[in-house]
């Protein structure tokens, strides 16, 4: 038996009752059986709307199962910025750390001097290369990237040339989705693709890349943006370019202002991640865990994705997926 169990047993046994907080790890009265686990959640970057709807996700679970909960996040996304605050994470000994790493390979290493600490190790949305988390829980880029080129080629009349903006090349989630776009072109014969760039996760950059892409190639079609800033500066780009409507744009996710870009008709879809599902479902299959002792039957979990129209925006059972600014 691990240390992590004997204590997660001893505490189920024991009857002792918190709740899950946010940010600097609040606690209370809960409704989860009595457990005082506590679980850190380390975003990818803090103040991405999409890792916020994460939080809230993981915080309404954490106070129904009665966990601790506290969020931490680096200021840019990168290996540099995130290990320090995982090293941090490690010395406040926490029962669980669910962690969206900052890179497939550089994390791997921090990582597992959690593991060898005994901490139940959880990734969330992406993903390192070696399998030693105890599980992963993310939506299915591949299958995201599929559907962006399906969208995107129903815009333009499946018929011009597109290209993408991505974020750096190592991320596991945008590699997932430029993979699922570049396969999804595929079935759209008359549709030239114009290879990807990369803006370094900053919108302002993805904004030139975008306006010098439509200099270079006035009769673009569209451009997949694929994330929150990706698509942002796209649509920054095309508007610059006096271009906005003859380039269709698809982004992933659906942030506040990608959802004003879209009602605004400078964004034709928007492909969205349920993170609040992937926060709730990590904390969830973390608590399973640290109560049972036992590894979960599924080392991939995937979670769903929703593609957000200005036809379907105002639908009840879209809207709940658009992110949030705060809980």
């Amino acid at each position: 038996m691990t240390r992590r169990r004997f204590l997660g047993l001893a505490a189920a046994g024991a009857g002792v009752t918190m709740l899950g907080g946010c940010g600097s790890g609040g606690s209370g009265g809960g409704q989860g059986g009595g457990e005082n686990y506590r679980i850190t959640l380390i975003q990818g970057v803090r103040g991405d709307e999409f890792y916020i709807s994460m939080e809230c996700g993981a915080r309404s679970r954490a106070g129904q199962l009665g966990a601790e909960l506290n969020v931490q996040g680096p200021a840019e996304f990168s290996p540099a910025e995130q290990t320090p605050i995982l090293n941090a994470a490690i010395q406040a000994g926490p029962d669980a750390i669910l962690i969206a790493p900052t890179d497939t390979t550089a994390m791997v290493g921090p990582i597992q001097s959690a593991i060898n600490q005994d901490i139940a190790v959880f990734t969330v949305d992406t993903f390192i290369e070696k399998d030693i988390a105890l599980a992963n829980i993310s939506s299915d880029n591949v299958e995201g990237g599929r559907q962006a080129a399906k969208a995107l080629a129903q815009a333009i009349g499946e018929g011009g040339k597109v290209f993408c903006i991505s974020v750096t090349p190592g991320i596991s989630t945008t590699d997932q989705r430029q993979q699922g776009f570049e396969a999804g072109l595929e079935e759209y014969p008359d549709i030239e693709y114009l290879g990807t760039e990369f803006c370094d996760n900053d919108a302002n950059k993805a904004a030139s890349i975008a306006n010098a892409k439509i200099q270079a190639e006035p009769d673009l079609a569209g451009i997949f943006g694929a994330n929150l800033f990706s698509a942002q500066g796209g649509a920054v780009g095309s508007r610059q370019a006096g271009k906005e409507d003859q380039v269709k744009i698809v982004g992933f996710d659906a942030g506040p202002t990608q959802v004003r870009d879209l009602r605004s008709k400078t964004v034709d879809a928007l492909i969205a991640q349920h993170p609040a599902d992937i926060g709730s479902k990590g904390v969830q299959m973390a608590v399973d865990y640290l109560k049972s002792g036992n590894e979960p039957s599924q080392k991939q979990v995937k979670t769903g994705l929703t593609i957000v129209t200005r036809q379907n925006i105002e639908q009840p059972d879209v809207e709940k997926y658009l992110y949030k600014a705060e809980c």
